[in-house]
């Protein structure tokens, strides 16, 4: 809720959500993640030019012991948890927040090298799988055969946009062009499917497209801005233009749009307005989203009173800020599309 306040410029409310925020503790375990505890509490901090040395420090230290058991897990052989790696929980989304800092960070690295490490496959049940599938679904349950989710909230679309990004901004590692064009292949053949199950996987065609909602979260349009933003790094013309086309062909096509219900920025009118403003402003015909962006941000105004929660992914303050159509304090950068 304080993101929105410090975008508006109103610091007084937005110090008084942030003490709100701060009254029982501030997580650093193994919950914190940019979404919760420490590391979110930096992210709003930061866009305020007011995150100091003691969040920062707190936050080093998640990342550092959330790596630790990360690479603990891939070393024993064990399959990866989404939440080891992934934009809503994981490293992912830590290093998306240490992207953020103006002073370089060897963290970044770190976790840049960790996600690379994704892209190399790993034996499991007698055969290979890809390096990020997992055994445990999105909620936490066992998956029998596992999956390889494809989501940029829990899926690979999160780590591939963050080595994209990171590419952008000159920050690489070794392997990262090689990791990029991985898990930009998958999705080149998974993308139509929230995840890929181990009988999917076996097929000898590529799974058909499902119907489903497509949102920032999951269905092809947050993987299509990942594709996009992968396209940007490798200098991939043929990829950007599909990426583009993608976004245009899902949100002018009324049997998709009947799917969407709600306004959040997660699942909902209020994300797909931000990721389609992040694409054309990247884009090199920016004109051809302009009557999209427009319908979708009347979806969003129609709807955003609507929302009964108050707060950021799912909630009033999220979806008002993608409608209010500023970024001048940089907060779309928690979504990993620019």
């Amino acid at each position: 809720m304080a993101l929105l306040s410090i975008e508006r410029g109103d610091m007084s409310l937005a110090r008084r959500h942030l003490a709100q925020a701060v009254a029982n503790g501030v997580s650093t375990g193994s919950n914190a993640s940019l979404f919760h505890g420490a590391p979110a509490l930096e992210f709003v901090l930061d866009r305020a030019g007011h995150a100091g040395c003691d969040v920062r420090e707190a936050v080093d230290r998640v990342v550092d012991k959330r790596l630790a058991a990360a690479r603990r897990r891939r070393e024993s052989g064990v399959l990866p948890n989404l939440a080891d790696w992934d934009l809503i929980r994981g490293l992912a989304g830590l290093g998306a927040l240490l992207l953020t800092r103006e002073a370089p960070s060897t963290r970044l690295n770190d976790v840049l090298a960790h996600l690379v490490t994704l892209s190399r496959p790993v034996r499991a049940d007698g055969r290979m799988l890809p390096g990020w599938w997992s055994a445990v679904g999105p909620g936490g349950e066992d998956m029998a055969g596992g999956h390889g989710n494809n989501g940029m909230a829990h899926g690979i679309a999160g780590p591939l946009a963050l080595l994209s990004l990171a590419a952008r901004y000159d920050v690489r590692v070794p392997g990262q062009s090689e990791a990029i064009e991985v898990f930009a292949n998958w999705l080149d053949r998974q993308a139509g499917r929230y995840w890929t199950t181990r009988a999917e996987l076996d097929a000898s065609e590529p799974p058909t497209s499902e119907p489903a909602r497509q949102s920032w979260c999951y269905g092809l349009p947050g993987i299509a801005r990942a594709q996009h933003l992968a396209a940007l790094a490798l200098g991939d013309p043929a990829r950007r233009q599909a990426a583009e086309d993608a976004i245009v062909r899902t949100l002018i096509d009324p049997f998709q749009l009947a799917r969407i219900t709600d306004a959040t920025l997660c699942h909902g009118w209020a994300g797909l307005v931000a990721l389609t403003r992040a694409t054309a402003a990247d884009s090199l015909t920016p004109e051809r989203f302009t009557a999209v962006i427009a319908d979708l941000s009347e979806r969003l105004a129609n709807e955003v009173d609507r929302l009964p929660k108050p707060g950021f992914m799912e909630g009033r303050s999220g979806a008002q800020l993608a409608l209010d159509g500023t970024d001048t304090t940089g907060w779309t950068r928690a979504l990993l599309i620019n």
